[in-house]
């Protein structure tokens, strides 16, 4: 954030915002805003937070010291969105919006200052949970992604989803809510389903409810234990009886199978430890095992495999093979 020999930081921002910043400064911040579109649109979601605290600063009556000390407290022990870091003097606009941060009970305030009225909810290593406006409640499992509009403005609910999701929905006919991931359109009124979105497969699971699965100009209707497998090289989507519980296991931590083939679990395996187990002979992926894991680390999941089927399990170079 270099212009000339004056250096464009938050600090000078902040000059500029209050009316300190010397006509060189001005200029220097001017010509550096239009030196790229990244450089303008930090300028707007900083002038953004500044404008919003400003607004919002007589009408509180919290301490804005044991405020901003409590923010703190948070922030640094929760998972924390990108934020701009000013020195300490300059510190008053910060402490308005983490009042406002503390009244409302979410760190993700700052991220919708910044980003105008579209949320963005990340879980990056972990399960979590998010309450949305309507009260419908999703969880996300690891490093998946969710983006939705605050207050839901318009005639639909709309979110759009990256990776794996739990979504139990509040029912309103008036209002659909519509789930976009990787081309695939789902859409319900107030039902319960699984979405696990990557690359080259959506796959939706309906656990209670009704619920349609849209790719362009084909669609089919899921009832309960039903689900829908939409592949990115196929023009429709696929529908078929779920056949285990699999599925649920980030949000039971929880692994049932009840004559489940070894290679379902070994991929659900993978998924949930981020291992990379491979079966080596083709007879032993469709063996199929009865049994319920909960709580349970990999290697005694493993040991119980081995003991089942009376076969070899060999770690090396970061990889488990199953013979």
């Amino acid at each position: 954030m270099n212009k000339g020999r004056i250096h464009i930081n938050e600090d000078l921002l902040v000059k500029h915002l209050l009316g300190e910043a010397s006509q060189e400064e001005q200029v220097a911040i001017a010509e550096w805003m239009s030196a790229s579109e990244e450089n303008r649109k930090q300028y707007e979601q900083f002038k953004t937070i500044w404008d919003e605290s400003k607004k919002l600063q007589a009408k509180s009556t919290v301490s804005e010291e044991a405020a901003w000390e409590r923010f703190q407290n948070r922030v640094n022990n929760e998972q924390k969105p990108k934020t701009i870091e000013l020195p300490e003097r300059r510190m008053n606009w910060m402490q308005v919006a983490a009042i406002l941060v503390v009244m409302i009970g979410s760190v993700w305030l700052i991220n919708f200052l910044m980003n105008g009225n579209k949320i963005t909810v990340v879980a990056d290593n972990t399960v979590i949970t998010e309450t949305l406006p309507d009260g419908s409640v999703v969880t996300l499992n690891r490093s998946a992604e969710l983006k939705y509009v605050k207050d839901f403005e318009g005639k639909t609910r709309e979110v759009q989803l990256k990776g794996e999701a739990f979504f139990n929905v509040t029912p309103n006919k008036n209002k659909p809510f519509v789930i976009t991931a990787n081309g695939v359109k789902v859409t319900v009124v107030g039902t319960s389903f699984n979405v696990k979105s990557s690359k080259d497969v959506t796959e939706v699971i309906v656990e209670t409810g009704r619920v349609e699965v849209a790719k362009k100009k084909s669609s089919v209707f899921l009832d309960p234990s039903e689900k829908a497998t939409v592949y990115k090289n196929k023009p429709e989507p696929v529908k078929e009886e779920n056949l285990d519980a699999l599925y649920k296991y980030y949000r039971t931590k929880t692994f049932v199978c009840n004559n489940t083939p070894l290679s379902r679990l070994v991929d659900i395996l993978n998924d949930a430890y981020g291992a990379n187990i491979e079966i080596a002979n083709e007879q032993l992926k469709t063996l199929p095992i009865t049994a319920t894991f909960k709580d349970r680390e990999l290697d005694y999941i493993l040991d119980v495999i081995k003991q089942t089927f009376g076969i070899k399990v060999e770690k090396k170079d970061n990889k488990i093979v199953l013979k």
